[in-house]
């Protein structure tokens, strides 16, 4: 009987925890939208895993030749570092309780991010003043596609972002965005781990 009450559950149906029992009456609970979050992490990761692997593969052809690294990358990823650690930190106030701080860090995130941003399209900048174009070398094609991706994703996360600092202005409390905050923490440390891996990826090839 308990194997046919667990195929009858329906967890799509929950609004708030998706839970999932097993047959020792343990339960695993977890936010709906979290779980959607990793879901969709996961299919990130598999996207980025394929375009590195194009990448590594292209490289080895003889019409490869690599694309200079401005310096603005090390200190764009400085940004983006200081970006993630105002979120955790963001996080932080809000399981506290501590709205001063939850709007202080948030609003630094979101800060910061816009400077990440600004700093990539001035990187595409400086490669276009010295005549590095995406037409003109497959290595400059893989650069811009990487960092356009990559920013695109951030953009996602900054319409996340006003939505929850948007809730914080109409005077939601912090147990109303807590979770809202941990998502973007979540996805903001993710995607710092990807540009990690993506600048070293550059600056190694």
């Amino acid at each position: 009987m308990n194997i046919f009450r667990q195929l009858l559950v329906k967890p799509w149906l929950t609004e708030q925890d998706a839970a999932l029992e097993l047959q020792d009456d343990r339960t695993f609970s977890l936010p709906t939208p979290m779980l959607g979050l990793r879901v969709f992490l996961i299919v990130v990761m598999v996207f980025f895993t394929l375009m590195i692997s194009a990448f590594t593969e292209r490289r080895l052809f003889s019409d490869w030749h690599s694309t200079p690294v401005p310096w603005l990358l090390w200190l764009n990823t400085g940004i983006l570092v200081l970006s993630s650690i105002a979120m955790h930190w963001a996080w932080t106030n809000a399981r506290r309780e501590r709205m001063d701080g939850l709007r202080l860090w948030l609003s630094v995130g979101g800060i910061l991010t816009l400077a990440f941003l600004l700093g990539q399209l001035l990187a595409w900048r400086e490669l276009m003043a010295l005549g590095h174009f995406a037409s003109t070398d497959p290595a400059n094609a893989f650069f811009y596609m990487l960092t356009a991706v990559h920013g695109v994703h951030l953009v996602g996360g900054l319409v996340a972002w006003s939505r929850t600092t948007a809730k914080i202005r109409r005077g939601s409390k912090a147990d109303d965005v807590r979770l809202s905050v941990e998502l973007c923490t979540v996805y903001w440390h993710f995607l710092l781990l990807i540009w990690l891996i993506l600048f070293a990826l550059l600056l190694l090839t």
